[in-house]
This record gives C-alpha cells, sequence and structure tokens, in this order.
C-alpha cells in the first residue's frame, strides 16, 4: 500500500497534515524526527515534514540524506531549517508571524500552485524567517513582509512553504495539498478508512496467534473500535472488561452496556465506586487525578487477568492525539493518558 510519511519536528498542527492526507484519499502515517528509519520503505511516495515550536537555530535536524529521494514538502520550521543548511539564510523575525497574510504566487508554473488563484489567505506561525535563498532554489510566492513565503527545488523534487496549508484559515491550503500528493507524488487518492478494516484484523490475528486478550473498555469510540477489531481476529480469546468507576453520567453504564449488546461484544462489568472514590478523596490537581486513575485501572485490570487463563494482551484505544497529548513523540505533554 503506498504511503506518505509526515515526520513530526514537534509542530501543534503535524496531526492535522495526517488528517488532511487520508481526506484525500492518501494513507499517511505520523513519525517523531528521533525515531527514522535510515533507509525509505519502497511504498512510501512522499515526504511531509512539519512545522516546530523550536527556532531553527536550536531546533531538531531534517534529514537531508533522504532529499531527492522522494518528494518533499516542507512546512514552516522545516522550510527554514533546510534554506539555512543548503546555503541560504534564516533570520530572527523582528516581530512574530501568527495570523493571516496574504501570498502572492511568483511561478505560475509551479506543480505546487497549479489551479491556484494569483492571491489568497494563509496561516503563518513563525518567529525566524528566511532572508535569503539556497543558489539551487526559487522564490514561488511572497508576502508583502516575507519576500520567500515559498520555493522549491524542482530537480531535487523539494517544496517548502513558511506558512501552513493543513490548517482551515488558510484558503486553498487544501488545494494545495492535494497538488503535491496527486500531481508531485502520483498518488492515486483512493485509500478509504473502510479499506484497513481486514488488513488491520489480519495483522492481528498474526500477532496474537495464541493466548488470551484483556480490553479496557471506555463505552467511547476509540476503545470500542480497538474491541471490535480484535474480538473480530481472535473471537473467544477476547474478554472485554469495563470498570464502573463511578465517574460517569447518571445511567451511563446502562447506555452503554446495552450498546456493547447490540455489537455482541462479551463485556464483563467490574464495579469499583468505592475504590476510585476514596482514590480520589482530597485531590484537586487534574493531573494527579489523571494518573491516580490510571494507576487504579491497572490494578484493576491485574487482578482480572489473574482469574482468566492464558491472558497475554493488553488491548487499550490509542490514537494519534493521545499519543501527542501524553508528549510520547517530541512535542510536550498537555496531559497524561
Amino acid at each position: 500500500m503506498e504511503k506518505l510519511w509526515v515526520v513530526d519536528f514537534g509542530s501543534q498542527y503535524s496531526l492535522l497534515i495526517v488528517r488532511r492526507a487520508r481526506e484525500l484519499g492518501v494513507y499517511a502515517e505520523l513519525l517523531p524526527w528521533n525515531r527514522l528509519p535510515p533507509t525509505l520503505p519502497p511504498e512510501v511516495k512522499g515526504l511531509i515534514f512539519s512545522g516546530s515550536a523550536a527556532s531553527v537555530s536550536e531546533g531538531p535536524p531534517l534529514p537531508e540524506s533522504w532529499i531527492g529521494q522522494r518528494p518533499i514538502l516542507a512546512i514552516c520550521y522545516s522550510a527554514q531549517w533546510l534554506a539555512a543548511q543548503r546555503g541560504g539564510h534564516v533570520a530572527e523575525s523582528h516581530a512574530r508571524e501568527y495570523g493571516p497574510a496574504q501570498v502572492e504566487v511568483l511561478a505560475s508554473g509551479s506543480p505546487l500552485w497549479a489551479g491556484l488563484p494569483a492571491y489568497s489567505q494563509v496561516w503563518m506561525s513563525h518567529s525566524d524567517t528566511i532572508t535569503a535563498l539556497p543558489p539551487e532554489a526559487r522564490p514561488t510566492a511572497r508576502t508583502d513582509t516575507i519576500p520567500y513565503a515559498a520555493y522549491e527545488v524542482p530537480a531535487q523534487q523539494l517544496y517548502a512553504v513558511q506558512f501552513h496549508p493543513e490548517v482551515s484559515h488558510t484558503e486553498k491550503g487544501r488545494e494545495l495539498l492535494r497538488n503535491f500528493l496527486y500531481n508531485i507524488c502520483g498518488f492515486r487518492g483512493d485509500w478509504r478508512p473502510a479499506d484497513q478494516i481486514e488488513s488491520l484484523v489480519a495483522q492481528l490475528k498474526a500477532q496474537m496467534p495464541t493466548g488470551h486478550a484483556l480490553c479496557a473498555l471506555s463505552g467511547g469510540i476509540d476503545s470500542t473500535v480497538a474491541a471490535l477489531l480484535v474480538h473480530r481476529a481472535i473471537g473467544e480469546r477476547f474478554h472485554g472488561i469495563f470498570v464502573d468507576t463511578g465517574l460517569l453520567r447518571a445511567q451511563e453504564v446502562q447506555t452503554v452496556l446495552a450498546a456493547y449488546q447490540q455489537t455482541g461484544l462479551p463485556v464483563q462489568v467490574i464495579p469499583a465506586k468505592e475504590r476510585f472514590f476514596a482514590a480520589l478523596k482530597g485531590l484537586t490537581d487534574p493531573e494527579k487525578k489523571r494518573k491516580t486513575v490510571g494507576r487504579l485501572f491497572i490494578a484493576i485490570f491485574e487482578e482480572v487477568a489473574s482469574q482468566l487463563p492464558d491472558v497475554r494482551y493488553l488491548v487499550q484505544g490509542t490514537i494519534y492525539p493521545d499519543v501527542v497529548e501524553s508528549g510520547s513523540g517530541v512535542a510536550s505533554p498537555i496531559k497524561s493518558h
């Protein structure tokens, strides 16, 4: 399956890049900059390098060895870092550029800008700016205050913008990303989320050939989807656990269980209101509350697992935002999960 890799350098918008690509029918994966493999697999047809909260002078390095191997779209920090490393110049802005700006297209023949209007609104979010381009680069867009709002090096399939096409405030951001994915990378744009189901079930069967799995269920979409996939893959070896913490809304436990019955998921309810109330008594700090709840969940799952046969797996519904908010990649922690 053809893929787009989005390399995350700590931008608040990195997940949004992945989402925009998938909305355009391209399967995208997010990879932190410090966990990249040494070589690009053949199924990766294009790369997008994210922005970053860091300055070029102190931020993480980009994988320069990949330049020229695949089409690259460098956004904001990445555009600046590449310009500085390849013979251009980047300086600190007199005032941080944050908010809308009017961009003027300079290179109408660029495949990245094909079909886009001469002027449109974009969204800026940076404190550095490119003041001189590398010798081989040509400018493709500017604003009133930024002479090099975008540039490209066609011979190396390198395209760069100092604004954020992935955010909704950039009027033609979706069209620009489509141009990069379809016209430059050559993606077919035929990926659909439903295509993943059989593939994921097959992967789960291979990863869990023996042993039983304990699945933590919350009643939400994330854990329910994870549970349905694993249950389809391993059948009776699946054990769904729903812990009644006493922290849900009135009658919500009954509503959740009724929904699980409709899906056919086998679910065991663990009553634990008193344990959670006692553990949380006197706590006011939100982070301490989350960690206390997490520790108690772990203790309960361990107790349940000890009573079941050959439990080897714990299934948890974790999505990209959970990973980013917990700060497990290159972003700062927002909250624990």
